[in-house]
């Protein structure tokens, strides 16, 4: 299956990815339990997490030394995102 476009990425401290898809769904994503090795572990530095974009027309994400999620493990394994409520 193919997943919807990503419009917006933007990280969400400490390790998450909130991701909202041209069907307007809002999904929040854990990458923590990916940042392991040399590869990955470059994530750990958050100003380098910051700087995660959209890439392949809108169906991934990547970070500038190409560490990236596969498409549908971004979509499937993602939660509904409930905005915080106002104090």
């Amino acid at each position: 299956m193919l997943q919807p476009k990503i419009k917006l990425v933007e990280p969400v401290e400490p390790f998450s990815l909130f991701l909202e898809y041209e069907t307007n769904e809002k999904k929040l994503f854990d990458v923590s339990p990916y940042i392991k090795g040399s590869w990955y572990g470059e994530l750990k530095d958050k100003n380098y997490f910051k700087n995660v974009r959209i890439t392949n027309n809108g169906y991934g994400i990547e970070w500038v030394n190409g560490q990236d999620i596969a498409p549908h493990e971004l979509y499937e394994n993602s939660v509904p995102y409930k905005c915080p409520s106002p104090s």
